[in-house]
């Protein structure tokens, strides 16, 4: 912040910046893995930054689709669809308290996607605040409470 002020999660953002990002989960376009670490090993480094347990690395595993023979496979041999998936368990092993995601159903096929919204309402059940970027309205509309739009420029809210 270089001036003014912004909160997350009640934290202030020009000195509580450390405090603010375990708790924030980011799914971008890129996945945020190594490509030379395995699945369970991406997800275990990601976990490991807030101190989640090894249960809860394969429990996030298991959610996604990945405890079977992809668990050893290096990232970059994966599908786009399987590395997102690998990102999403990355995300619910970290128990984020904020979900950003930009078009998380990109390169997932149908069960991932609906595996994803049902881990989305899930998060968003237990006090996770999630918010999602996608171009795919009805899909994400189905899981909003509220929708902003931006159209050309402009934001625009429809009721839910």
């Amino acid at each position: 912040v270089t001036r003014g002020e912004g909160h997350v999660l009640g934290l202030d953002l020009r000195t509580d910046r450390a405090a603010i990002r375990p708790r924030v989960g980011l799914l971008g376009h890129g996945n945020g893995l190594y490509a030379d670490l395995t699945v369970r090993e991406n997800v275990r480094f990601w976990a490991a930054t807030v101190g989640a347990t090894h249960e809860e690395v394969d429990a996030s595993l298991a959610r996604m689709g990945l405890d079977g023979r992809l668990v050893d496979v290096p990232t970059r041999r994966l599908s786009a669809g399987q590395r997102r998936r690998t990102a999403l368990a990355c995300m619910i092993a970290r128990r984020a308290e904020l979900w950003l995601l930009d078009e998380p159903h990109a390169g997932l096929d149908a069960d991932g996607r609906d595996e994803l919204d049902a881990t989305l309402r899930q998060a968003a059940a237990s006090g996770a605040t999630v918010v999602v970027a996608s171009h795919e309205l009805e899909r994400a509309g189905s899981l909003a409470t509220r929708c902003v739009h931006v159209v050309a420029g402009q934001i625009g809210e429809r009721p839910r």
